[in-house]
């Protein structure tokens, strides 16, 4: 086995893990069917499988201790209660350190080995063996792996020519099949060694006959070679068939521990791509799109009919190679989601609440890096709602609620976007409260006329807190300020609905992608703009009425209604007259309306997002540029924060200020 190929060991063996502790959690909530139990085993199984291909002795040792009171379970000689399902999810987290210790290249140290042997002797006592008293894995190894005596395989093997070639060393099963058991014959096959002149380096010609002495049955044996099998021809007789057949009805189970890495037929069609190559080619299509613009624009001005027709299929096939790109990025939600059941169990126990998970919408796609970019504040969420939004089982009971609370992670499609909500059902936000700590730190001054979720967007301001005790989950007035400005980064936005008593629903909107996106181009002067085309909800005129010469008016009555509006040309100290006509964008963003005031209206596009440098990325207002198919630049409108700049008091000029020449 080749050490290029110890990286997918390290991400293979990780995914198998969150699999694992899904798995377990399912159990120790008093779940444990045949499918969670079988699911727990064959994650066990393969890791240790894996690991013995590299030589991680370590963790082929502990695993298969593991693994070996999973057996037990499955054939009905061993109850998967609460407490067993508790020592093997810390298990798994030992497996876990051990793996990011080889990720990390270093060797076990001695505190590891020693939690490790700690928590064998946990494991043994609970499921009745004998205790661990080994002082270190090694000898745990031996230990685990004695063999019965009497009980003995012969073992032919003879590896393909190409097995070199596809990343496999024969002598790594051979050692693996050492820990199966004592190996005490052992014959190297030469019959196919070719002449000299005829000899491949980068080929293999060599097979073994082994004697192997061990406890272990037939496909367990065969289990050792299960990611070389296409690759060899094996045949494995025992010595005492009687005996295997009596026990081959359970062992025949362990067959469908397979690994990512199996190649398990010709229909296998799933093939791992390096992230950095797909950004790269979501790269290359963005550019992609700003050509086929440029192509489009030159075409009208030339007036030739054929040429604007092949312009428009060209467009068309640019879009869907697009929206393909897009999907290659696009992931589920669901493993996200499932990661938290380990949070709500361990914070609740910490804190001694009863408290359950409940997942909707697990099957919601978008993009990978949004996924990665969220959860610190799915954490932060998700913490909060249980050490503040949460009541303890004796208030609950005293409420008329059930004793176990519950957090529900919720995803779902809505307009073009991606809505997770983050609800609870416990006691709500308090509106006074909120109000009173506000006034107290100035930041408003009366809040009798604010409605409850004005109100409730406060708890959004940095260092703003109403909890009572610092504590090591929450407290100290960090986490809701950075949960918005992280969501915002991401252009996104936060609602917050609450009812006092009956619980709090946290509401995050994002877009499926943050690479390209569907636009909405305005002009002002001589610079052009871009608004999210998912937030633009109408375009009105702006009448003369509402002009004002001095620039102070903020607001048009729409339909009956008030609607707040800003001008980018006084934001962006644009040195422009206005023009003679003018119209309103209306946005609605986070549940507000609010109107920005443009001179052109220049129709939709696809737009390709490019990062802001250092020197800009802290402008408000602004959250990107783009290059139009003319090659002018335009600037993408941050519509969260020109929400904000919108609904404050009074409309401050963006600092530092930036001015657009005409």
């Amino acid at each position: 086995m080749t050490d290029t190929a110890l990286p997918t060991f390290i991400a293979e063996s990780r995914e198998l893990l969150a699999e694992m502790e899904v798995a377990l959690l399912e159990c120790e909530q008093g779940n444990a069917g045949p499918e969670a139990v079988n699911a727990i085993f064959r994650a066990a199984h393969t890791i240790k499988g894996s690991s013995g291909l590299f030589g991680l002795d370590g963790i082929v040792a502990f695993t298969h201790v593991v693994e070996s009171v999973l057996d037990r379970v499955r054939a009905a000689a061993l109850p998967m209660d609460r407490a067993l399902a508790a020592i093997l999810l810390e298990c798994r987290d030992h497996i876990e350190r051990l793996v990011g210790v080889v990720a990390d290249g270093k060797a076990d140290d001695g505190d590891l080995i020693a939690a490790g042997e700690r928590l064998l002797q946990k494991l043994n006592m609970h499921t009745g063996g004998s205790s661990a008293s080994a002082a270190n894995t090694d000898v745990v190894a031996t230990a685990a792996y004695a063999a019965a005596p009497g009980e003995r395989w012969h073992i032919s093997v003879m590896f393909h020519t190409e097995v070199l070639r596809n990343g496999m060393d024969p002598l790594s099963f051979i050692r693996y099949l050492s820990t199966l058991g004592e190996i005490t014959h052992l014959q190297l096959n030469t019959e196919r060694l070719p002449s000299p002149e005829d000899f491949d380096a980068e080929a293999c010609y060599l097979g073994f006959e082994i004697e192997l002495a061990s406890q272990e049955g037939r496909q367990r044996i065969e289990g050792a070679f299960e990611f070389v099998r296409e690759d060899c021809t094996l045949q494995i007789r025992s010595k005492a068939q009687a005996a295997y057949e009596a026990t081959a009805g359970r062992e025949a189970e362990t067959r469908d521990a397979r690994s990512a890495r199996d190649i398990k037929s010709a229909d296998n069609r799933s093939l791992r791509v390096d992230g950095d190559k797909l950004d790269k080619l979501i790269d290359l299509i963005g550019e992609l799109v700003t050509a086929g613009a440029a192509t489009t624009i030159t075409a009208r001005k030339a007036g030739l009919s054929e040429l604007n027709e092949s312009t428009l299929r060209l467009a068309r096939l640019v879009e869907e190679v697009r929206d393909q790109a897009l999907k290659l990025r696009m992931v589920q939600i669901g493993p996200t989601f499932s990661r938290f059941q380990r949070v709500v169990r361990d914070v609740a126990r910490e804190i001694g609440k009863e408290i359950r998970l409940e997942i909707g919408g697990a099957e919601t796609e978008l993009d990978k890096t949004l996924i990665e970019s969220i959860t610190d504040p799915l954490t932060h969420l998700v913490r909060n709602a249980i050490d503040h939004g949460i009541e303890t089982a004796d208030v609950r009971r005293a409420r008329g609620k059930g004793a176990e609370g519950v957090v529900r992670l919720e995803a779902y499609h809505d307009s073009g976007s991606v809505v997770i909500e983050v609800a609870d059902d416990g006691g709500g936000l308090k509106r006074e409260r909120i109000l009173a700590k506000a006034i107290e730190r100035g930041l408003i001054t009366d809040g009798s006329s604010l409605t409850d979720s004005q109100v409730f967007a406060l708890i959004f301001e940095p260092g703003f807190s109403t909890a009572e005790q610092v504590t090591n989950l929450s407290g100290r007035g960090v986490g809701m300020d950075v949960v918005k400005r992280n969501v915002n980064a991401l252009r996104g936005t936060v609602e917050l609905d609450s009812k006092e008593g009956e619980g709090t629903t946290v509401r995050i909107r994002l877009p499926l992608t943050l690479a390209i996106i569907d636009g909405f181009l305005v002009g002002v002067g001589g610079s052009s703009f871009v608004i999210p085309l998912e937030l633009v909800e109408e375009c009105v005129e702006l009448g003369d009425e509402h002009r004002s010469t001095d620039g102070e008016q903020r607001y048009i009555n729409l339909r009956g209604a008030v609607l707040p509006f800003i001008r980018l040309r006084e934001m962006f100290a644009i040195r422009s007259t206005a023009a003679r006509r003018e119209s309103i964008v209306v946005i609605r963003c986070a549940g507000q309306r609010f109107g920005i005031v443009v001179d052109e209206l220049l129709g939709e596009l696809q737009t390709v997002i490019k990062p802001l440098s250092r020197l800009f990325s802290r402008i408000r207002g602004i959250g990107g540029s783009t290059i139009l198919g003319t090659g002018q630049l335009a600037l993408i409108l941050d519509v969260p924060s020109l929400l904000d700049l919108c609904l404050s008091s009074s409309q401050a000029p963006v600092a530092p200020r930036i001015a657009l020449a005409d």
